[in-house]
């Protein structure tokens, strides 16, 4: 399981013109989450998402090294599968390494479940759908999380 976790002062999900998620952080700061899940993942992923939702929540990289969970930051978070693409041959990425959509879904609605068990303010993007991702990145700021 991959995420990359950019601090953002605001972010947003549009699909087809309509905005399904979007946080506006500008004091705390908030996190864009995009989770890749993979089929290694699966086999048994609940003790990986569940690691991925604490790192989210407690990884120390909002401003003056605070994490989500200590400041009260929300979250967006993002299915992204093409985390696992290949590049290392051709010119064309495999998506070999990716999980199915349909088993992969569940992963990423577990990880924002567990987030808001911890009372963190999550917003999401649409699985599997087209989506027009913005966001305004602090810092920039950006780590790569795997699990």
């Amino acid at each position: 399981m991959r995420a990359v976790l950019t601090r953002v002062s605001e972010a947003a999900v549009t699909v087809a013109g309509e905005t399904v998620g979007a946080i506006d952080c500008p004091e705390t700061g908030g996190l864009l989450a995009l989770v890749g899940v993979s089929r290694e993942d699966l086999a048994d992923w609940k003790p990986r998402a569940e690691k991925m939702a604490r790192k989210i929540a407690e990884l120390r990289i909002l401003d003056g090294e605070v994490s989500v969970a200590d400041a009260g930051a929300p979250v967006l978070v993002v299915s992204q599968f093409t985390l696992y693409g290949r590049t290392a041959k051709g010119r064309r990425p495999s998506w070999a390494d990716a999980a199915p959509g349909e088993e992969a879904e569940p992963v990423i609605e577990y990880i924002i479940e567990r987030l808001r068990e911890r009372n963190i303010a999550v917003e999401s993007g649409q699985f599997g759908a087209m989506m027009r991702v913005s966001s305004v990145n602090e810092g920039p700021f950006t780590v790569l999380v795997e699990t």
